[in-house]
């Protein structure tokens, strides 16, 4: 049975599901149902794709297969769990689906149905409330073991590696398998002895050879690597702020994600490489609000102790009482929290004000705040709720749609393949139904292709 794109949005009105099949819909919907627990998932996926005249035939056919009625067996279900599903999926509630596409006695069975709506963005009904809430306690004590998908080569020489680059770029032509094959299976720190030896051995500098032998988006992935991390974020901020416009979202990506020990070398990076500070760099690129919230996370000063329960009732307390429309008070409070408080701390803030105010954080900010500073806010929120699913829709983002966005591809895949980039991997699979080596391979091509995939390091 054909299945919707996991993380499409519900976009208000459903069209007749092409191929449409009752009698095949009514026997998936059985499967899903019977026996020990159920598969929510799949229920979603029919009930929300299929046209109100489409559902009815369904409900015909249940009844003619099974001799059941469709709706009391949906009844029977935990439609708790169902409106939490298709509110995370959609951001819309169900409640809202079922008004909107459809009509009469059947549209009052459904509503009554669905128990609740949950509409408002980010808004959760009470009863979802106290799951969510019961989700970021089980949140608190898990412990995720991050692993990047480059790891130390075993048997590492660098000698054999330096003179192996040397031959791949010595006399007419490249040999880009070569460079491709030892620069994404070597770890930064061999990579750099690798640098060091080249110019031992030969005189040379391998950055210079390299960028006289690639160009483009190889050229950009494989000097990429080659840098030190700190260097290598300290460039694409300074890209980001070059020329006649600010690349906002890099600059955001960058310092909302990166650890106080990131951040702190990236300081030293930008100064030693563009004898300016970043702060500075900063204050003379951007202004207002944004430029507030880029300057402090930019310290690297960020608490790094655990949760303290008291403060977080109160700092939720804090942005939770701040009166609607207010949108300075509001961004210097969530500056303020956001932007100093660690992240365990974060975590139960974000958990306290789901107790207090039924609302999601993020949907808060989404709802309240717009612009840059909106987006500067929701990438933390994000980091910290969950942060190699950050990183998994960013990559998704970079390559929907018709055209590719390289840069951003580029970066993530450089400056998280030793950190994270399997469980990356694991988020991305999970959300959009492919691997992230199927969506490389279906967008890019040629040796930028095989670079990228080898850093990706397998199919999942």
């Amino acid at each position: 049975m054909a299945k919707p794109a996991q993380g499409a949005k519900y976009r208000g009105s459903i069209h007749d599901f092409p191929g449409f099949d009752p009698n095949q819909d009514a026997e998936a919907l059985y499967t899903a149902m019977k026996g020990f627990g159920s598969d929510k998932e799949a229920i979603l996926d029919i009930i929300t794709s299929r046209s109100n005249r489409q559902r009815q035939e369904v409900c015909q056919s249940y009844k003619s297969l099974y001799g059941k009625d469709l709706i009391a067996d949906l009844n029977e279900l935990d439609m708790l769990d169902i409106r939490e599903i298709f509110r995370t999926k959609y951001e819309k509630s169900l409640y809202s689906m079922i008004k909107n596409d459809t009509s009469g006695e059947y549209k009052k069975t459904l509503l009554k149905l669905s128990g609740g709506d949950d509409d408002a963005a980010g808004q959760f009904f009470p009863e979802a409330a106290q799951v969510a809430y019961q989700m970021w306690e089980l949140s608190a004590v898990a412990r995720v073991e991050l692993k990047g998908t480059v790891r130390p080569a075993n048997d590492f020489n660098p000698d054999a590696d330096a003179k192996a680059l040397r031959k791949a770029m010595k006399g007419l032509g490249t040999d880009e398998d070569t460079i491709i094959d030892i620069i994404t299976h070597r770890s930064n720190v061999q990579r750099q002895q690798i640098r060091q030896t080249f110019k031992s051995h030969f005189g040379r500098d391998l950055m210079t050879d390299l960028k006289s032998e690639i160009s483009g988006d190889l050229a950009r992935l494989i000097l990429g690597l080659m840098m030190p991390p700190a260097h290598y974020d300290a460039k694409q901020l300074k890209k980001a702020m070059e020329g006649a416009g600010t690349d906002e979202k890099a600059l955001i990506e960058i310092l909302a994600t990166r650890t106080n020990a990131e951040i702190r070398a990236i300081n030293e990076a930008y100064k030693e490489d563009y004898h300016k500070s970043l702060e500075d760099a900063l204050s003379s690129d951007t202004s207002g609000h944004f430029r507030r919230i880029l300057i402090s996370l930019a310290t690297g000063h960020r608490e790094e102790g655990g949760e303290n329960l008291d403060q977080a009732r109160e700092d939720a307390q804090e942005i939770a009482d701040t009166p609607s429309g207010d949108k300075t008070s509001l961004e210097t409070r969530f500056m303020t929290i956001l932007c100093t408080r660690s992240y365990p701390h974060l975590r139960r803030v974000f958990q306290e004000f789901i107790k207090m105010t039924n609302y999601d954080v993020e949907h808060t900010i989404k709802k309240e705040m717009s612009g840059d500073v909106r987006d500067a806010f929701v990438a933390i929120v994000q980091s910290v709720k969950n942060k190699p699913l950050f990183f998994a829709d960013k990559l998704y983002k970079s390559m929907k749609g018709a055209g590719t966005d390289e840069k951003t591809l580029t970066r993530i895949m450089v400056s998280r393949s030793e950190i994270d980039l399997l469980n990356i991997r694991r988020e991305f699979i999970e959300k959009y139904d492919k691997s992230l080596h199927q969506a490389i391979e279906g967008d890019t091509s040629g040796d930028f292709l095989k670079a990228l995939l080898a850093l990706c390091g397998g199919e999942d």
